[in-house]
């Protein structure tokens, strides 16, 4: 029992953590990969842990003491689903350029459409063109995690809000940007010369 208790009390250290992670920390206990894995089933049984994923998982003190922080949500939005950053309406919120309340947790990704439900809340990732996967920065903090600059994160919106901008003419943008009730006298002079930038760009190679 005791090996056990110096196990779970080292998960605890970590943001997140898989198997391969559990047995290196159980090697340097003599706990034999079996041993691990039935201490596993009993922190799940026992709620010490929870999965995030397949095979990648957190413990429940840690989760209880982060969860307000939202550099640690956005964190897990990057290690859940890799190359992604955070942006849409989660980045414009982040920014304050948006204040309705959206509780999933927007990503984009070179990778494909996806969606997870998980006990450390919901998050959702949307397949963009290679190309288009840029303009986004690593914030370095307690949690650091990548988000999309506030042009990008407005652009990333319309662009699946309007499937592409597709039927959407580019004089009708600003007027879909006040429907959307995203507040642009929040963004600086310089983001919202990138954002005309990119728009323009998308439009001439169309």
């Amino acid at each position: 029992m005791k090996r056990a208790y110096n196990l779970i009390e080292q998960l605890k250290t970590l943001p997140y953590f898989d198997k391969q992670t559990v047995y290196r920390l159980g090697e340097s206990g003599r706990l034999a990969p079996k041993t691990v894995d039935t201490y596993i089933s009993r922190y799940l049984k026992r709620k010490d842990i929870f999965q995030l994923k397949n095979g990648m998982y957190v413990s429940t003190d840690f989760y209880v003491k982060n969860s307000n922080d939202i550099s640690y949500t956005f964190f897990l939005a990057n290690i859940l689903r890799s190359p992604s950053y955070i942006s849409s309406w989660s980045a414009l919120q982040y920014y304050n350029l948006a204040t309705e309340a959206i509780r999933t947790i927007t990503s984009v990704t070179a990778k494909g459409t996806r969606s997870r439900e998980t006990k450390a809340g919901s998050f959702s990732y949307h397949t963009i063109k290679k190309e288009l996967f840029s303009d986004f920065s690593l914030v370095h903090g307690k949690f650091d995690f990548y988000i999309a600059t506030p042009s990008k994160a407005l652009f990333d919106m319309l662009y699946f809000k309007t499937r592409q901008f597709r039927d959407v003419s580019l004089e009708k943008i600003d007027r879909l940007i006040d429907e959307l009730r995203v507040d642009m006298n929040e963004m600086s002079d310089e983001e919202k010369e990138k954002f005309y930038l990119m728009l323009k760009k998308h439009y001439d190679h169309e």
